[in-house]
């Protein structure tokens, strides 16, 4: 078996404790899971340390890529992440060490703005738009909306000039706004805008975890009322790329874009769901629990536990790299003749809950996804050829004044 020599890890020290209840979450159910760390849910100094250095040895090359997330992350504090430092220089073996941070941005303040400005360290912001759609689902406990509070997070971080990028969950609130939202995102100044698909199915196993969304091996269809439609979803990908490729190239990142961009020019995915294959893409969990993906995270996907198996090893286990190309090998027949194929690859597992003609399983944002390739696929040919001739890829805004760019 070939040696696997690189890996990613979502590190979840906080697990999926978190200081305010999203209505939409598919995190917060994972408490069922470990019952006896209600608690005791920090991730330990022990714990940390082991992930650190396994974490660091698993990486060939010469930078590694940590990746803080929860749950909420700060709510380990500060005196955590200053540990997090002192233990990666101490294992650095003469590596390159780069952290980002995701945050639902409440506990944000001056002094964490210096830790992040001090290290270098890339924040993601959690934000869906404007107030009214971004509290919709985005609550605390009490139900009160958190877009002040995340305004006030980004304003601090602008202060600091610490550089930021946005997160946004399309769900069935926001997905028919999408104008509304993008132009939201670019006047908070967000240059780097993450679009993450909502999708979720109600469970229909009697699991003894009593989770109430559906796992990938439950058969629901049952989708939940705030995820977001197919048709919902390309027309929100469709709608903001025709204003993008006017104005915004070379300003303005929006990543499922800029993805779409590098399949065209024979380049990797910048996106797991659009690689070929997925992993190696871990999430761990706060006790030292390494899961195939965070949405993975159930018991017949757990890997092992760094304080008995390191990462590496795992890393290279049949039952990770079988999971890791179960994404190509498992393709159905409509999609291995796609044309978009090279681009979308099937789309994330995870989704793949529909059934075809055939008896086979596709993914459920199928739809959505074709008609946004298809409808980039004249502009994204142009942007592919001006680069591969060494211009920029921002003459296709002068462009679009002149070609049509887009198939109706």
């Amino acid at each position: 078996m070939v040696q696997v020599n690189q890996c990613h890890v979502m590190a979840k020290p906080s697990g999926s404790v978190c200081n305010i209840d999203c209505e939409y979450c598919f995190y917060l159910e994972k408490e069922q899971l470990y019952p006896e760390r209600q608690a005791n849910w920090r991730m330990s100094d022990d714990t940390l340390e082991r992930f650190i250095q396994q974490y660091i040895e698993a990486q060939s090359g010469p930078t590694v890529e940590f990746a803080w997330q929860g749950g909420e992350p700060t709510l380990l504090g500060l005196d955590f992440y200053q540990r997090v430092v002192e233990l990666c220089a101490q294992h650095a073996q003469g590596k390159q060490i780069y952290h980002s941070f995701q945050t639902n941005g409440l506990l944000i303040d001056d002094k964490w703005c210096e830790f992040f400005k001090h290290h270098n360290i890339l924040v993601g912001i959690s934000i869906d738009g404007p107030q009214h759609l971004h509290d919709q689902y985005r609550v605390t406990r009490s139900k009160k909306g958190t877009h002040a509070k995340v305004m006030q997070a980004i304003e601090l971080l602008k202060k600091h000039r610490i550089e930021f990028n946005t997160l946004t969950v399309v769900s069935s609130g926001n997905a028919n706004s999408p104008l509304e939202v993008y132009e939201f995102l670019k006047s908070i100044g967000s240059k780097y805008i993450q679009f993450i698909p909502l999708v979720e199915r109600l469970s229909t196993d009697d699991n003894q975890w009593r989770l109430d969304l559906a796992s990938p091996n439950d058969h629901s269809k049952t989708v939940t009322s705030w995820s977001v439609s197919p048709r919902a979803y390309g027309d929100f990908l469709v709608t903001i790329f025709k204003d993008w490729i006017t104005k915004d190239v070379g300003s303005t990142f929006v990543q499922t874009f800029d993805s779409t961009l590098a399949s065209w020019l024979n380049q990797p995915a910048g996106i797991c769901t659009f690689a070929a294959e997925c992993g190696h893409s871990f999430a761990l969990e706060s006790n030292g629990d390494l899961y195939q993906c965070d949405h993975y995270v159930y018991p017949e996907y757990k890997l092992g536990n760094i304080h008995q198996t390191t990462i590496e090893i795992m890393n290279n286990s049949p039952k990770a790299v079988q999971f890791s190309r179960a994404k190509s090998s498992s393709l159905n027949s409509k999609c291995n003749a796609c044309r978009f194929k090279f681009a979308c690859h099937g789309g994330c597992p995870k989704h793949r809950f529909i059934t075809t003609n055939t008896g086979q399983h596709h993914n459920y944002l199928c739809e959505g996804y074709f008609e946004f390739f298809k409808q980039s696929e004249k502009a994204m040919m142009i942007m592919a050829r001006l680069l591969e001739h060494r211009r920029p890829a921002t003459e296709i805004m002068t462009l679009s004044e002149e070609v049509d760019l887009f198939t109706e």
